[in-house]
């Protein structure tokens, strides 16, 4: 069909078709994906409107859902040290040990390269490309990191991924590998998951109140909303995210060593 005939109608029907599946985030991605083919075709005059626009209602918007993360300090001493005696890959080891550390996103972390690490400053930076808001994220690494970088490298420093597949050095491990991992140790997908560190992070350092709100917001590497105080907020915080990073980490040292009485 010439674009300029398609009708919201004509878009809706097969969008409904994959909402009456189940699969409602799929619908809602797909109609914003073809929103952006037709915005494309109003800029080369090829169609007068966008049809996908007055779909906005028409689709079920799916209940957020909070990924499972355990936040109780109890807990989170036992699952460190479930991961240090965690008996498969070491490289998986070390992944879900950064994770605990850097609080990245685990796709940031799993499709890592070698060149994103700046020994000598001692800091990871995720480039926008690969980044979820699209603005590049610096990491500082505290010292129980930087170790933990240091042991990958004898791993896997030969190539360009820190972690690279078992099947292939070209691609990075499975997104599936992190859970997999926690599912070994006991924890279930309703407990724990590979984006829960990111909760864990979040909850125990604003409940801590030795830090800024908006210096923990950065380290979780989100976006301000107002473009203004996004602007003014860019370069601060960065002498307090270190800081935070090291305290972090002897932090989750400290709840390792602190076993419930009746262990």
């Amino acid at each position: 069909m010439p674009i300029s005939q398609i009708t919201a109608r004509d878009v809706l029907v097969p969008l409904k078709k994959i909402e009456n599946k189940g699969n409602h985030e799929s619908a809602i991605r797909m109609r914003s994906a073809a929103g952006a083919v037709f915005r494309y075709a109003i800029a080369l005059g090829l169609a007068d409107n966008d049809p996908t626009y007055g779909l906005k209602d028409a689709l079920i918007r799916p209940q957020v859902r909070h990924r499972a993360a355990i936040t109780d300090p109890t807990q989170v001493g036992a699952l460190l040290r479930a991961i240090d005696g965690f008996s498969g890959q070491t490289s998986t080891r070390l992944a879900l040990q950064l994770l605990s550390l850097t609080a990245l996103r685990p796709g940031e972390l799993r499709m890592a390269e070698w060149e994103e690490i700046d020994w000598a400053k001692a800091v990871w930076t995720v480039p926008a490309h690969r980044a979820k808001m699209r603005r590049p994220h610096a990491v500082p690494l505290s010292h129980q990191a930087l170790e933990c970088v240091k042991q990958l490298r004898t791993l896997t420093g030969w190539g360009a991924l820190l972690f690279p597949s078992v099947r292939s050095s070209r691609r990075c491990m499975s997104d599936n590998t992190l859970n997999a991992a926690l599912r070994r140790m006991g924890y279930g997908k309703e407990e724990m998951t590979a984006h829960g560190f990111r909760a864990m992070f979040s909850t125990l350092a604003n409940e801590s109140g030795r830090w800024h709100p908006d210096a923990i917001e950065r380290a979780l590497a989100h976006v301000e909303k107002n473009e203004i105080r996004r602007a003014y907020a860019r370069g601060e915080y960065w002498s307090e995210r270190v800081e935070l990073a090291q305290w972090w980490a002897d932090h989750l040292d400290t709840l390792k060593t602190k076993r419930p009485e009746h262990d």
